[in-house]
Parts: C-alpha cells; structure tokens; sequence
C-alpha cells in the first residue's frame, strides 16, 4: 500500500490546497529555506505501516504515522493550509492529528504535523 499516494492523490483534491501548493507538494524533498518563495508541503511517513488486527492468522488493516509540514513565509497562510490539510486527513482517512514542531527561521514559518491512523488492506479477495 503506497501511503504517500494515497495522501497526495487525496490533498490534491482539496482545492484551497490545491491553489496554494500543487506542484509543491513532495515526498521526503524539503526545501532550503531560501527556496520557499511559495508554500510547500511535504509528506514524510515516520513508520512503513505496521499490520494490526489479525484475523485467522491474517492482518486486517496498517497502522500509519505520518507527518506533514506546510512551509510558507507567511504565518496566516501555512496555518491556514496545515489546517486544510487536517481536514482532509480526519474525513478523508479518520487520521488524527499528533503535535509536531513548529518552527521560525529566516523568514519561513514550519507547522509540522503528525495525523496517526490505519487503512484496511485491499487484497482481501486476492488471499
């Protein structure tokens, strides 16, 4: 299951994400602090998915944590989109958010966020 993916193809959906951040949204990839002319994103997932819940000896769903920086120069704005970002992660995927650092340093202000959840697999019918 490609947890990454599945959270861009979803963040994409967003259209307030999408206007702020589309072709800035990156897996591992963060920016240089003098690279952050517009808003960034990035996905970083802290754990490969552990398997939970077994049944008959088979797991029945992966339990993530994954963080999400938004960086920006402006404070209101990367609030705003890491604020859009926890929407999507609870209705989209029930994912609660975790604290994670906030930061300020040379004029871009960092709001990291960790949303822990888990998805059922989907190759049931393949097992």
């Amino acid at each position: 299951m490609d947890i990454l993916s599945i959270v861009y193809n979803h963040l994409i959906t967003d259209d307030f994400i999408k206007s702020k951040a589309f072709e800035r949204i990156k897996y591992y990839e963060y920016p240089e602090t003098g690279d952050v002319d517009n808003p960034f994103i990035i996905i970083d997932p802290l754990d490969g998915g552990e398997p939970i819940n077994f049944a008959d000896n088979t797991w029945t769903k992966i339990d993530f944590l994954i963080q999400i920086d938004v960086w920006s120069h402006n404070r209101l704005e990367t609030l705003n989109l890491a604020n859009a970002i926890r929407n999507v992660m609870w209705n989209k995927f029930g994912f609660a958010q975790r604290p994670g650092p906030k930061e300020y340093d040379q004029g871009v202000f960092r709001d990291a966020r960790r949303y822990r959840g888990f998805l059922y697999r989907e190759d049931f019918n393949n097992l």
